[in-house]
C-alpha cells in the first residue's frame, strides 16, 4: 500500500454547541433544585416522597450522563476522491454477512445485501464477501448460489451506469428517473426482469425442492440438522482475474454445530468468518454488517479509508469507523420509536469528542489487527503468561516450533489455535505485512477453513476473551467494542449522505419488545461482569468520561425498576390518599413544573431540528416509557435469573420484514399499529395501565364526594396529571383492551397483569 503526496483524506469539524451545553445545564440544575428542595421537607413527609426522591435522583444521575455525551461534539468530512492519489494501491476488504434464520431473516433480503456490497465502488480484486449461515439452511444456501450468474449481471449494469442505490430491490422498486435513452430503458428492464426472476425463484424454493442429490454442492445439507453438523465451506464464486474480474470472491460459511458445545451465537459466527477469510483472503480491514444492512452508498469503503488512512494519529489509534444504524422504508413517525435518529444523532458526535462510537455490531469497518488484540501502538504484544514481547519477537516466533524466552509454540497455539495457517496468517497483519502472500487459489485453503470453523476449535485458546468477538453477553458488539477503548483505541463515526448502511427497523410490539429485551439484557450482562467499563476505567486505558457514555446505555435494565416505579407512584399517591408532589402553593411546585415543561420543549426542539414531526417525538417518548417498564425490566430479570444460576439467557432473533418492489401495504393490515402477543413482556405495561387508569376512577370518585370539604388533604393535581400521562403514554395497551386478535392484549396477559394489580391494591390499602 504505497503512500504518494499528502492529501487530506478527512477534516475534523468541532461543532460550536453552546446553547446546547446551556440547555443541558439547565435542567441539570432544575433537577438538583428539585432534589434540595425534596430533602429539605423530607422529614414533613411520607414514603411516597422518599421514593419519588430515590427515583428523581436516578433520573438526575441518567441527564448527567447524557449531558457528558453530548459535550464535545465532533463530525468527520471524508474526501475519498483524494484516496487513490494519496494510495498507489488501496487496501483490501473482508466483507462478513451474517444470517442465522431463513424463516425469520427470509433469503432474499441476505441476496440484496450481499448484492449491494458486490458492486461497491472498490477495486474487485481488494473484496472478498463471506456469508455465514448460522443455521446452516440449503434454502439459503440456493438463493445465494442462484444469485451469482445475477450478479455477473448487476454489477457492472451498476458501474456503468453509476447506479446510487445498488440493492436490486430498492432500485428496481422506482422507475427511471430524468431523459434516460432507449437503450439504458432497455438495458434496465432487462435487469429488472432477471433480478424479478431471482426474486421468484428464492421465495419459492423449500427444503424438499433442494436438488441434493443431482448437485454435487448440496451434498453436504442432505438430512442437515440445524445445530448437529460438521462445518461447510463452500467457493460460490472465485475472482480469477484480478483487477479485470466481474465480480469479488464469494464464500458460503456454516460452522460446525453440536449439542454439547456451546456456540455463543453471533459473537461466534464473526470469530469463525475471522479465522476462515483470515486463511483464505486474510485482507487488513474487515466490514461486516447484518443481512438486512445492505450498502446504501456505492463509495462507502472509499469513505471508510479515509476514516481510517486519513493521517498518523488515525492510522495508529483508530481501532474501527461505525456507521450509524438506519433504516429503509422506515414507518412514518417512528411509531415504535426503534429507528433511534435523534438518539444516534446527538450521541454518536458527542462521544466522538472523547474516545468514539460504539461497536454497533453492523456497519463497521475494523482493523484486523484490533481484532487480533493488538494495541494501539501496535509495538507489543501480550502473551499467555502476561509478559509483554515487542512486534519483532513476535514475528520471530512465529516459525519456530522449540520453546524460547520471549514466546514459546505453545504459547503461541494456546493464542490463535492449532492451525499453523492461521498462525502465519495472524502473524503477517499483527505485523503488519502489506502484502501476505496468500495462495491465488482459494480451493487449497478450503480444507483449513472447515478446520478453524469447527466448534472445538477455540478450546483452550484466547478466542471470545482476548482476540476475536468477546464472548459474555447477548450484546457482543458493544462488549468487543468495550474492549477496544479498554485498550486505548480511539474510533470514528461514518457519518455520511447519503447513509452508509441501510436495514429494516422491527415493526409491531412483539419484534420490538424482543429486540429491546435482548439489548437490555446483555447491556446488563456487561455491566456486571469483570469486563465493565468500571473496573476498565480503573484497571485499563478506558477514559473517565467514554465510561460515563457507556453506562448511559448500560443501565437501561438497572432504570426499568426506578421507571416501572415512578409509573406507579401516582396510582400509588391516588389510592393511599396521599402526595409525592408538591402542592400549587409550594416553591417546589413550581421547580417541578417548570422542568416538566423545560424537558419536554428541549426534547421536541432537538427533534424539530432533526427534520422530525411532533408525531414522531411524542411516539419516541411514550415507547422509551412502555420499553422501560417492561422489555427492559423482562432484561433485568433475565439477569438476575442468570446470576443465581435459575437459567440462562437466550439469544433471540428479531424477525426481518421487506416490501417486495411494487408491493403496496395492506390498507387494513396498517404496519403502524400496535401489535401484542402472550409475551411476559406486555404483563407489567398492562398492569401499569390497569393501575394507572382504577387510581384515575377511584382518585376522581374522592374529589368528587369530598369537594366541600374544608381542608381536605391528599394528592393535588400533580397526581392526576401524572397519571394522566402515564395513560396517554401507555395508550396502546388501553386501545388493545377493546381490540381482538394481533391488535388487541391476549386474556392470558391481561389474567396475569391483574394478579398484579390485585396485588398493588392490597399493597396500597395496607401501605
Amino acid at each position: 500500500m504505497a503512500k504518494s503526496h499528502a492529501l487530506p483524506l478527512q477534516e475534523r469539524v468541532s461543532v460550536n454547541n453552546t446553547l446546547q451545553r446551556l440547555s443541558d445545564a439547565l435542567i441539570l440544575s432544575l433537577f438538583l433544585s428539585l432534589l434540595a428542595y425534596r430533602l429539605a421537607s423530607l422529614h414533613r413527609h411520607g414514603t411516597a416522597w422518599l421514593v419519588a426522591f430515590v427515583c428523581e435522583s436516578w433520573f438526575a444521575f441518567v441527564w448527567f450522563l447524557f449531558l457528558n455525551a453530548r459535550w464535545n461534539r465532533i463530525f468527520y468530512r471524508s474526501h475519498p476522491q483524494h484516496l487513490t492519489k494519496t494510495y498507489s494501491d488501496l487496501p483490501a476488504v473482508d466483507m462478513f454477512v451474517t444470517t442465522a434464520d431463513p424463516t425469520l431473516e427470509p433469503p432474499i433480503i441476505t441476496v440484496d445485501t450481499v448484492l449491494s456490497l458486490l458492486a461497491v465502488d472498490y477495486p474487485v480484486h481488494k473484496l472478498a464477501c463471506y456469508v455465514s449461515d448460522d443455521g446452516a439452511s440449503p434454502v439459503t444456501f440456493h438463493s445465494l448460489s442462484e444469485s451469482v450468474e445475477f450478479a455477473k449481471l448487476w454489477v457492472p449494469f451498476c458501474k456503468k451506469h453509476e447506479v446510487r442505490v445498488r440493492a436490486p430491490s430498492v432500485y428496481f422498486s422506482t422507475e427511471p428517473q430524468g431523459n434516460s435513452s432507449a437503450d439504458f430503458i432497455e438495458e434496465w428492464r432487462h435487469v429488472k426482469n432477471e433480478y424479478e426472476e431471482l426474486s421468484r425463484r428464492v421465495a419459492s424454493v423449500n427444503e424438499d425442492q433442494i436438488p441434493y442429490h443431482r448437485n454435487e454442492e448440496f451434498k453436504d445439507f442432505f438430512k442437515i440438522e440445524t445445530k448437529n453438523h460438521p462445518s461447510i465451506v463452500k467457493i460460490l464464486w472465485e475472482n480469477t482475474k484480478g483487477s479485470d474480474g466481474v465480480l469479488p470472491h464469494l464464500i458460503y460459511v456454516a460452522r460446525e454445530k453440536r449439542p454439547k458445545h456451546p456456540h455463543h451465537y453471533k459473537a461466534g459466527a464473526m470469530n469463525v468468518l475471522t479465522r476462515v477469510s483470515g486463511v483464505m483472503t486474510n485482507a487488513p480491514f474487515v466490514l461486516n454488517v447484518d443481512c438486512d444492512m445492505f450498502a446504501n452508498n456505492p463509495q462507502v469503503i472509499l469513505h471508510a479509508m479515509c476514516r481510517l488512512l486519513g493521517s498518523p494519529d488515525e492510522v495508529n489509534n483508530i481501532a474501527f469507523a461505525q456507521a450509524p444504524q438506519q433504516f429503509h422504508r422506515a414507518l412514518k413517525d417512528d411509531p415504535f420509536g426503534n429507528q433511534l435518529v435523534v438518539l444516534q444523532q446527538s450521541i454518536m458526535p458527542g462521544i466522538q469528542g472523547i474516545q468514539g462510537p460504539f461497536y454497533a455490531g453492523t456497519g463497521c469497518f475494523q482493523r484486523r489487527k484490533v481484532i487480533y488484540g493488538v494495541p494501539p501502538n501496535g509495538s507489543r504484544f501480550k502473551n499467555k503468561s502476561g509478559r509483554y514481547i515487542s512486534r519483532l519477537q513476535f514475528l520471530e516466533c512465529s516459525s519456530k516450533d522449540n520453546s524460547t524466552e520471549m514466546l514459546s509454540h505453545e504459547e503461541f497455539r494456546l493464542f490463535y489455535g492449532n492451525s499453523m495457517e492461521f498462525m502465519h496468517s495472524a502473524v503477517q497483519i499483527t505485523a503488519g505485512i502489506s502484502s501476505p502472500g496468500l495462495p491465488a487459489d482459494l480451493s487449497s485453503r478450503v480444507a483449513v477453513a472447515k478446520m478453524v470453523a469447527s466448534c472445538s476449535y477455540e478450546f483452550n485458546t484466547a478466542w471470545g476473551d482476548e482476540i476475536g468477538w468477546v464472548y459474555g453477553s447477548m450484546t457482543e458488539d458493544i462488549l468487543t467494542g468495550l474492549r477496544c477503548h479498554s485498550m486505548g483505541w480511539r474510533t470514528v463515526s461514518l457519518m455520511l449522505d447519503p447513509p452508509a448502511f441501510l436495514g429494516s427497523a422491527p415493526v409491531g410490539g412483539p419484534a420490538s419488545m424482543t429486540q429491546y429485551k435482548r439489548w437490555a439484557t446483555g447491556l446488563l450482562e456487561i455491566l456486571v461482569s469483570k469486563k465493565s467499563p468500571v473496573v476498565s476505567v480503573i484497571t485499563k486505558e478506558l477514559m473517565l468520561r467514554q465510561c460515563l457514555a457507556y453506562l448511559l446505555i448500560l443501565v437501561w435494565a438497572l432504570r426499568s425498576i426506578v421507571e416501572v416505579c415512578y409509573a406507579l407512584l401516582p396510582a400509588y399517591c391516588l389510592l393511599s390518599n396521599s402526595t409525592f408532589l408538591p402542592k400549587t402553593s409550594e416553591v417546589g411546585f413550581v421547580v417541578a413544573l417548570a422542568l416538566f415543561v423545560t424537558y419536554n420543549i428541549y426534547t421536541l426542539v432537538e427533534y424539530f431540528r432533526h427534520g422530525l414531526s411532533v408525531r414522531a417525538w411524542w411516539n419516541n417518548q411514550r415507547m422509551l416509557r412502555i420499553y422501560a417498564s417492561t422489555a427492559w425490566l423482562l432484561g433485568f430479570f433475565s439477569v438476575v435469573l442468570k446470576i443465581l444460576g435459575i437459567s440462562d439467557t437466550i439469544f433471540e432473533i428479531t424477525r426481518k420484514d421487506q416490501q417486495r418492489p411494487g408491493e403496496d401495504v395492506d390498507e387494513v393490515d396498517d404496519p403502524g399499529r400496535f401489535t401484542f402477543d402472550s409475551s411476559p413482556a406486555f404483563v407489567p405495561g398492562t398492569a401499569i395501565m390497569l393501575v394507572n387508569l382504577w387510581a384515575f376512577a377511584v382518585g376522581s370518585l374522592r374529589v368528587l364526594s369530598t369537594a366541600d370539604a374544608a381542608g381536605a388533604v391528599g394528592p393535588g393535581i400533580g397526581e392526576f396529571v401524572c397519571s394522566g400521562w402515564i395513560l396517554l403514554c401507555f395508550w396502546p395497551f388501553l386501545k388493545g383492551l377493546g381490540r381482538r386478535g394481533r391488535y388487541g392484549i391476549p386474556w392470558s396477559v391481561i389474567g396475569k397483569a391483574m394478579v398484579i394489580v390485585c396485588l398493588f391494591l392490597q399493597f396500597c390499602k395496607t401501605a
